[in-house]
């Protein structure tokens, strides 16, 4: 069997039922937040509420402004889920023939390309106010970015491998968030910033912008750019798990007596907690808290290490 279909069959198509029903489930997580239902009229307990809403979303007419950028337009939503999926070809699973010796660089590249999108999206709608939209978002993912490498170093100095399979035996005594719980914190927090998730959801959240760089977009487009949003979730929920949790693979099942997915769905769980729980931040003080407040403590905490690591280094 040729290996894209192969990688389609075994990766693809999971990670897009999975997406399907994260949604599910953040429906019923925040429908219970606020004492309600959520979805439960369709069929057995609301359980193909997604298979619904995709019916609905990819037979509705697709309409595009007049004065758009058609090629462009259109073509946003799909590099955001293309550039959402590639980065699943590091999952630690039994049927992956990709074992890449700078995994962690690919993730790197993958997501400071996600910018684009947005760009693309904002800039080829041709209205001001998602040009506007695009721009703060763009502002706000470039600015994590920052915060997430240095927080990603910690993983790297103490491995010193950029393959993801070398976290499967570096954490069989302890998981690093026991050693690194500030860092964690950090990373979980520029994590829902660099996915635009509550309390940090400004690229698609702000009244006064009119949903942001996505207004434009309906039926399969916009259905496109949240696959690729809860994708990238899913994914940064897989490699949180992997970098402070530690791995699992068929040769070492269990780390610390917890499988990797049970240890992914509780991070991704985390991320729906943040949306019920917290408040919206203002968007000066979401800038000052990276600049002034996470730059400063990473640093702070892997100077020492770095030093460290050159002194002792032949």
């Amino acid at each position: 069997m040729p290996l894209f279909l192969t990688y389609s069959l075994l990766t693809i198509v999971p990670i897009l039922v999975s997406v399907a029903f994260f949604t599910l489930m953040e429906r019923k997580i925040l429908s219970y937040s606020q004492t309600r239902k959520g979805p439960n009229k369709v069929s057995l307990t609301g359980a193909p509420q997604p298979l619904a809403d995709a019916l609905k979303l990819f037979t509705k007419e697709l309409l595009k402004p007049s004065y758009s950028t058609g090629v462009l337009f259109l073509m946003a939503p799909t590099m955001g889920l293309a550039l959402a999926l590639i980065p699943w070809a590091l999952y630690l699973s039994p049927h992956s023939s990709l074992q890449m010796s700078r995994g962690i660089l690919l993730f790197l590249c993958i997501s400071s390309l996600s910018v684009y999108v947005t760009l693309m999206a904002g800039w080829a709608s041709n209205s001001k106010y998602a040009l506007l939209g695009a721009v703060r978002g763009i502002a706000q993912t470039i600015s994590y970015e920052v915060s997430m490498i240095l927080i990603l170093i910690l993983p790297l100095i103490l491995v010193q491998s950029f393959n993801i399979q070398a976290y499967t035996g570096s954490q069989k005594l302890y998981w690093l968030v026991l050693i690194a719980a500030p860092l964690a914190l950090l990373w979980m927090t520029t994590s829902l910033a660099e996915t635009n998730r509550a309390p940090f959801d400004f690229a698609e959240g702000e009244s006064e912008l009119v949903s942001g760089f996505n207004i434009e977009y309906g039926a399969a487009t916009f259905a496109l750019l949240f696959m690729a949003e809860y994708a990238n979730i899913l994914f940064l929920s897989f490699l949180t798990a992997t970098l402070f949790l530690g791995a699992s693979t068929p040769e070492t099942p269990l780390t610390l007596g917890l499988p990797l997915w049970m240890k992914s769905a509780f991070i991704a769980f985390v991320f729906l907690w943040a949306r019920a729980t917290l408040p919206r931040l203002r968007y000066d003080l979401l800038m000052s808290m990276t600049w002034k407040s996470f730059l400063p403590v990473a640093l702070t905490i892997l100077a020492p290490l770095i030093a460290l690591t050159f002194t002792l280094s032949p």
